[in-house]
């Protein structure tokens, strides 16, 4: 019961625990490859806008993955993030849209216009 309630107010345990475990993948990374992995990883902490921890830990594996791959294969890291690595990172973080803040609110603001319409019919 109190590990449920610590949850609660700190979020999952288990995400926290991939978290690092994520976070442990990417400083294995060949040099150049790990500090543009921690540049995207900064940049979506501050843009990305992801609400739900369990959304946020996909994307961040999948973060890895790529880097990782792109490591293993040799690929230069122009050719992972193209020549604008923002947008680069918002064409990333869109395909994560089920996670963000702003798609609850969206759905907030759709639910209180249909109960405004489902009243204004009273």
């Amino acid at each position: 019961m109190a590990a449920k309630w610590y949850e609660l107010v700190t979020g999952s345990l288990e995400e926290k625990k991939q978290y690092r475990e994520h976070k442990a993948r990417i400083k294995q990374l060949p040099a150049s490859y790990r500090t543009a992995a921690e540049g995207v990883e900064r940049y979506l902490m501050y843009a990305g806008g992801i609400a739900r921890g369990d959304v946020l830990i996909r994307m961040y594996g999948d973060l890895v993955d790529l880097f990782e791959e792109s490591a293993a294969n040799g690929t230069p890291i122009r050719q992972i993030v193209g020549d604008d690595p923002v947008e680069f990172v918002e064409t990333f973080v869109a395909n994560y849209a089920d996670g963000a803040w702003i798609s609850k609110e969206r759905a907030r603001l759709n639910q209180a216009i249909e109960d405004a319409e489902r009243e204004e019919r009273r």
